[in-house]
């Protein structure tokens, strides 16, 4: 089972934004997203899309695949927390050849 992985938005908006003392109006503006977009995404409201971190990249902030890798291990912790349908193999344990 994997670890409850913090939003990636979080991670941005304490360890970026915070330390940088960049509001969020201004930190949209250098990253040519609206204020509503980047605020959704720092509040756990929506995720970081890969156009979200090639932006992020070119301003410096890590890697885009730093940020999707973020973004993933999230959702992924999400999914394993939610109650999962029974799932059978698609193939049988024994094939015949």
């Amino acid at each position: 089972m994997m670890h409850n992985h913090p939003h990636p938005g979080e991670l941005l908006r304490e360890d970026v934004l915070v330390p940088l003392n960049i509001e969020v109006t201004e930190a949209a503006r250098r990253l040519g997203i609206s204020r509503t977009a980047l605020s959704r995404v720092i509040h756990g409201h929506a995720g970081i899309s890969p156009d979200l971190a090639i932006r992020l990249e070119r301003a410096g902030v890590s890697t885009a695949r730093f940020w999707m890798t973020l973004q993933t291990n999230y959702a992924l912790s999400r999914a394993e927390q939610r109650e999962q349908p029974n799932v059978m193999p698609l193939q049988s344990i024994t094939q015949s050849t």
